[in-house]
């Protein structure tokens, strides 16, 4: 399919991009927001551009406060790489249709529904609209929607454009990344910071791969044990998958490491490798301690179960009616199995945490490439094991070191190229999911929100950012340089275009909409309170409280230094017939070490700049509503909501912060003007300037906030319709390619 540039108009007045270009656009169309009638609905243009599909309301919609405002999108934009599936509707013929790129359409289309990957689906109308144009939207949406080459995203087009003139100089003098207090760990100074951090002396940075020369998937620099030798690194390469050499994540403050390690592809130097790897990292213990292995592929979903239990769980929260009775709906999410994976890679870490702070033995994470499900867990520890990571920069940092330059296939497992459905899988939002349930049971220990880690989620299908547009380093570099050449950018000494990373959030928020990250119950190293006249520092305590033990299935003795299959949650269990279980052997079974670990944990107040491990049964475990069900119109909890608790703390704690910098000021030192404390706070909902007037919870509040379910499909409104037969049929969610030779 050949589309036209039309021309490089500005999009609208707030949301126009740099080398953003119109592809086609439909005039008098309506964007269906009404279940039954469509007396609300919006009416418009309906734009696809080379990086979004963009509706431009003539109306606006009644008594609906938008606060939370995206420079990049508008209210009613989906970015080209959020759009799952495209699916075309003529109502008066029966036909539908999943469009794909360079695909034909028969008939003249009278509705499209977009299926995007943050769960929404948009619907519009072609009532009023020209047959002709609103065929060739449709077609284009699919077009640009399904990129043939990275090079083809619209993140190379901005950066290009953005960062880079003609001669090579800085465009507006913005350097990308720059100012940002998030390590990158593309440098070695940043790997030698963390060495000194963690106290892991008998580690080192290792720069043998420069250049990518021995790994392709690895980054340039990375840390190993101080007695291996570069040589002997070199040497070892060609036994590993992708000449992964093991790298090292963490140091625990015992001395013991967390290492991920990719399987050894030549079985007649597996033996001598292992060992010669397990002899450094036991020499790099000030205990000289064994390692333990955890094979993860044996102990945890592998990437397609991931993938189809999200495919279940959308089905769930967004396409089957939710008029259903509460017990019949908690029963259809137990059968998408998501959840249940969210509580095995929980309780997998806790293992690992075990061996950790209790055996005090190094740990090896195996993984035939390490490259997904290492990810999790080694994240997933050092939330659990290390408070620095539970600070928003150093949670970004982390997410940087072991997911972005270890060299995670984003650009693959978001399938932004909708190339190979085989190797799609949403890892990454199944840890910040697990992130989420560690938040919900500890939230005074995260100094980001609930909302920052649904903005995260999003920020995966606005590809115009580094962090999740490549699979590895190198392939950023490669492509950057090739884009470069092709469109005769001058790069100076840069040698490829700098990507920006997500994590300059002022990119796509103001200043005022990133405060939503910050989280009002933190407790940090540095917070303070005054008590009669002294500043003293303080941490939040829990009463006690005897908990069974919620860690089951760690072995008693190990077996070759490794968890065996067996040795955890069996993942084909009812997670009801599992608590069930749990819940009529805890006085049967005798306690392991293991159980000891947790019971005793449990059973002292929980120090949240200390170690934090989750309760694990099904009931400890929530579902992230806000994520998962915050565009469905019939979940909303107007006026309510954890949005009102988070209203109510951020307004507290403005309020204790003008007072603090009021008695700084009355003692003489040094503090913020009062003039000027609307502006720096913290919070996004601030005190008012009587101090004793708490303002009343805002009108726009809603359990979904700041996101709006306006403008989704609502279920109700399309039984008895065409679309019914379609939605109901498990044909919806199949790949592009199944259906492509579909008859019409």
């Amino acid at each position: 399919m050949h589309v036209k540039y039309l021309s490089r108009v500005q999009i609208s007045a707030n949301h126009s991009l740099l080398s953003e270009i119109v592809v086609n656009e439909a005039n008098f169309v309506r964007k269906c927001i009404g279940a039954e009638s469509c007396q609300d609905d919006l009416w418009g243009k309906l734009v696809c551009t080379n990086f979004k599909v963009s509706f431009i309301a003539h109306n606006s919609l009644p008594r609906q406060r938008f606060q939370c405002t995206h420079r990049l999108l508008g209210e009613h934009d989906i970015p080209l790489a959020c759009v799952e599936q495209v699916v075309t509707v003529n109502d008066v013929k029966g036909k539908q249709k999943i469009l794909g790129s360079n695909q034909k359409l028969k008939f003249n289309p009278t509705e499209l529904i977009l299926y995007c990957k943050d769960f929404r689906i948009i619907r519009f109308r072609f009532d009023e609209a020209g047959p002709e144009s609103a065929k060739k939207v449709c077609l284009a949406i699919a077009h640009y929607s399904h990129p043939a080459d990275p090079q083809l995203l619209f993140g190379f087009e901005y950066v290009g454009k953005r960062y880079h003139g003609s001669t090579g100089e800085r465009v507006n003098g913005v350097d990308p990344g720059g100012g940002l207090q998030t390590p990158l760990f593309d440098c070695s100074s940043d790997w030698d910071r963390e060495i000194k951090r963690t106290g892991a002396s008998e580690w080192r940075v290792c720069t043998i791969n420069q250049g990518y020369f021995i790994s392709p998937s690895l980054p340039e620099f990375f840390v190993v044990p101080v007695s291996l030798a570069d040589q002997d690194l070199k040497q070892y390469a060609c036994c590993f998958y992708s000449q992964r050499i093991p790298l090292w994540c963490w140091n625990h403050s015992s001395g013991s490491a967390l290492v991920r390690m990719s399987n050894i592809s030549d079985p007649q130097q597996q033996r001598k490798v292992e060992q010669r790897i397990s002899s450094a990292i036991t020499k790099s213990h000030p205990l000289r301690s064994d390692v333990f292995k955890s094979d993860l592929d044996k102990n945890l979903p592998n990437i397609q179960d991931i993938q189809a239990a999200l495919l279940k769980l959308r089905q769930i929260c967004v396409i089957d009616s939710f008029e259903e009775s509460e017990e019949k709906w908690l029963s259809s999410l137990e059968s998408s199995r998501w959840m249940e994976y969210v509580r095995t890679f929980l309780r997998h870490a806790v293992e690992v945490v075990y061996m950790l702070e209790s055996r005090h033995v190094s740990v090896i994470l195996l993984e035939k490439e390490d490259r997904d499900l290492s990810c999790v867990i080694s994240c997933l520890v050092q939330l659990m094991c290390d408070p620095h990571c539970r600070s928003l920069h150093s949670f970004q940092g982390l997410i940087q070191k072991e997911w972005v330059m270890a060299g995670h296939r984003f650009l693959d497992r978001c399938n932004h190229l909708k190339r190979n459905d085989k190797e799609e899988s949403p890892v990454f939002l199944l840890f910040l999911d697990c992130v989420w349930q560690l938040w919900n049971q500890y939230p005074a220990a995260f100094e980001f929100t609930e909302v920052y880690l649904t903005v995260l989620g999003d920020s995966m299908w606005v590809p115009v950012f580094s962090t999740f547009l490549f699979n590895c380093p190198r392939q950023r570099a490669e492509h950057s340089r090739d884009f470069a050449s092709s469109k005769s950018i001058h790069l100076g000494q840069d040698q490829a275009l700098c990507f920006p990373p997500v994590w300059d959030w002022s990119q796509q928020f103001s200043l005022k909409d990133q405060t939503l990250f910050n989280n009002p119950l933190y407790v940090g190293k540095i917070a303070t309170c005054v008590q009669n006249g002294t500043v003293k520092t303080f941490t939040h305590r829990r009463s006690k409280k005897n908990y069974s033990s919620t860690l089951r299935g760690l072995p008693s003795a190990l077996r070759n230094g490794s968890l065996g299959p067996n040795d955890t949650l069996a993942r084909r269990n009812s997670l009801m017939l599992r608590l069930r279980s749990d819940l009529s052997q805890v006085r049967e079974q005798q306690e392991t070490p293991s159980e000891r670990f947790v019971r005793d944990f449990f059973s002292r107040p929980v120090d949240l700049q200390g170690l934090l491990l989750p309760q694990l049964l099904p009931s400890h475990l929530s579902v992230w509503k806000l994520y998962f069900l915050r565009w469905v119109p019939e979940a909303q909890i107007p006026q309510g909501g954890p949005i009102t608790a988070f209203h109510k703390l951020s307004v507290l704690t403005d309020e204790i912060e003008m007072l603090q910098n009021q008695l700084r000021q009355y003692q003489g030192a040094a503090g913020t003007p009062n003039n000027l404390h609307a502006e720096h706070s913290k919070m996004y909902f601030k005190a008012t300037s009587t101090p004793h007037q708490s303002p009343a919870p805002p009108e726009y509040l809603s359990s979904s906030f700041p996101f709006s379910p306006v403008g989704n499909l609502c279920r109700p409104g399309i039984l008895g319709t065409p679309l019914s037969k379609l939605l109901n049929g498990a044909k919806i969610w199949l790949s592009t390619e199944t259906l492509a030779n579909e008859t019409i």
